[in-house]
């Protein structure tokens, strides 16, 4: 046989002997080192070395924070409603030789423990409480759970509630509430919008009453102003030229077709004045023509020798006094057609009694 045969075989064994006592451990892994069944200790991630065929590996742990959802669980409430829980655990081990020699099961350990905790937490809340208390419930499972898990060499990070699911009944009668109540918003919203919009229309016929008062206002004072400033320059006009009771009786004989005019005037009375005014218009005119009759002249003794001399009158002053004339005999026939068309309607000329009619 070969010498070199059994060297080879020792070599061999050798290189197997020395590799068997190499443990490489990835980082964020620890691994539990056992000699003849008895923990020894825990490697740390890198290059390690053991004594083949004396130290074994018991377990081997990840560091990372892991994430468990559990199944969920139905869980009673205060007002005896049945609900669904289902949760999430985040945690982290952080004791390797903890979590393979204190509990057997550390995952199994930890979701009974969440649902025993859970169970009395929710216990002591009703199914409005619980469906608006999440924080609170996360914070006392949390609290509870740290609190164990510790000498388990585990620690919990976080815990949510990842649903809570009412039995069907009631989340019929939960989505009428909410119905209910959107229904309720809704018709309190368009009751609001409503207010504003009267209010804000209140407000604009306020404000186009007042500024339409005020526009009233102004225009009725300039009115006034100017009626008043027309008036007192008329005054002022009349006083001015001095004007004498001839042209103020003419004058108010013109104003007089006035009242006359509209369309509910069925008939008109002729005031008392009236009358006096036409007598003083009649009278003045029929002065002036007096004074330009013709007139017979005596001579220087005092006797009328030879034969008259006429003097006529100028013919500016007798245009305008025939003129007048007319005027007067116009307003006396309008006078007498005034009479004529009361007496026709049954009524009396004011400030004159009624004439008698003529019996044929």
């Amino acid at each position: 046989m070969d010498p070199t045969i059994p060297l080879i075989i020792l070599a061999v064994l050798f290189v197997a002997i020395a590799l068997s006592a190499i443990r490489i451990v990835p980082q964020a892994r620890a691994y539990n080192i056992e000699r003849f069944g008895r923990y020894i200790r825990t490697l740390d991630p890198g290059l390690n070395f053991i004594v083949p065929g004396v130290d074994r590996v018991n377990s081997k742990f990840d560091l990372r924070e892991h994430v468990f959802s559990s199944r969920p669980q139905p869980v009673i409430t205060q007002d005896n409603l049945v609900v669904n829980i289902d949760t999430v655990l985040y945690y982290q081990v952080t004791a390797p030789k903890a979590a393979a020699y204190e509990v057997a099961n550390y995952i199994q350990a930890i979701d009974q423990l969440t649902v025993t905790t859970l169970r009395n937490v929710i216990g002591s809340m009703d199914l409005e409480e619980t469906l608006t208390s999440r924080e609170e419930i996360n914070t006392r499972l949390r609290g509870v759970l740290d609190e164990t898990t510790g000498k388990w060499g585990i620690r919990v990070n976080r815990v949510e509630i990842k649903a809570i699911d009412p039995p069907p009944t009631i989340k019929e009668a939960m989505e009428k509430q909410m119905r209910a109540d959107r229904d309720k918003r809704a018709a309190i919203l368009h009751a609001e919008g409503e207010r504003q919009s009267r209010i804000l229309k209140a407000e604009g016929a306020r404000q186009q009453a007042i500024l339409e008062a005020q526009g009233d206002q102004q225009a009725a004072i300039l009115r006034a102003d100017g009626e008043a400033k027309a008036i007192e320059r008329v005054f002022q006009a009349v006083h001015a030229n001095n004007a004498d009771a001839k042209l103020l009786a003419y004058k108010y004989l013109e104003t007089l077709p006035s009242l006359a005019q509209g369309e509910g005037n069925t008939f008109w009375v002729i005031p008392g004045e009236f009358t006096e005014a036409v007598k003083n218009v009649s009278h003045a005119f029929a002065g002036d023509a007096a004074d330009s009759k013709p007139s017979t002249e005596k001579n220087g003794d005092g006797q009328e020798g030879g034969p008259a001399r006429i003097t006529g009158p100028d013919p500016a002053q007798s245009s305008s006094a025939q003129a007048a004339m007319d005027a007067a005999e116009a307003a006396e026939r309008a006078v007498a057609d005034a009479r004529d068309d009361v007496r026709r309607a049954g009524v009396g000329i004011a400030g004159s009694p009624p004439e008698p009619r003529e019996e044929t």
